[in-house]
């Protein structure tokens, strides 16, 4: 069987990514069109769209890809999450077949954080504070500041 992106480890995201992609879902999800404007036009389009659907992954993968079995034996729910996941991943990434634009993707993550990771709809912006914190940590551990010497 392939690896795929729920048995692969992610590689983790450049801190500066994190914040780029993270400022732009926030601004987008709090209807600050100015503040996405301006992250937008400091980076190209691909590398956007590429910095966004690393961060859907982070937050998809480890809600839909259940590490639990029942009664040492796999359950149906298992199969069906990892697979969910996938294609939520899928449909995000080809554009070819459904083209989504950097707005739609930011918009989906925080929909998605709304929809499953929160209790309460207001709480969506600390939902993706704690996921922004959770990437800058994993982004700077693998990415640790050298100091300069001069």
């Amino acid at each position: 069987m392939p690896e795929n992106t729920v048995t692969a480890p992610l590689a983790p995201m450049a801190p500066e990514d994190v914040a780029d992609a993270f400022t732009y879902i926030r601004a987008l999800q709090a209807g600050d069109i100015d503040t996405a404007c301006a992250v937008a036009e400091d980076i190209d389009g691909a590398s956007l769209h590429r910095m966004l659907l690393e961060v859907a992954a982070r937050v998809i993968i480890p809600v839909t890809a259940v590490d639990e079995d029942c009664d040492g034996a796999p359950c149906a729910h298992f199969f069906l999450a990892a697979a969910l996941g996938r294609l939520l991943l899928e449909v995000l990434s080809v554009d070819r077949v459904c083209p989504v634009s950097p707005p739609g993707i930011a918009q989906y993550i925080a929909r998605f954080a709304e929809d499953v990771l929160t209790e309460e709809p207001g709480d969506v912006a600390d939902v993706l504070r704690q996921l922004e914190a959770a990437g800058m940590e994993q982004a700077m551990e693998a990415h640790p500041v050298h100091g300069t010497t001069a």
